[in-house]
């Protein structure tokens, strides 16, 4: 949800995470808040990323298994009993 100011409306939450961990990264940023945001929004896109390459391949793969029983039919037509 974005604010009138365009901005994302942001909101405290908790994480547990290592405090040795914690006193490394704040060795390099002076913002915790910002750099752990902008690390999560990465993952984020990357598992989105990996999720839509994932149905692409399912979907293909979909595509490729009809056209086969398009042009051959199925291996259990000629033993149906039906």
């Amino acid at each position: 949800m974005q604010t009138s100011t365009g901005s994302p409306r942001k909101r405290p939450v908790n994480l547990t995470i290592n405090e040795a961990l914690v006193a490394q990264a704040k060795a390099y940023t002076n913002n915790l808040s910002a750099t752990m945001e902008s690390l999560l929004a990465e993952f984020v896109a990357a598992q989105q990323s990996a999720q839509r390459d994932h149905q692409r391949a399912a979907d293909a793969c979909a595509a490729d298994w009809n056209a086969v029983h398009a042009s051959v039919g199925s291996f259990a037509d000629e033993h149906s009993t039906l």
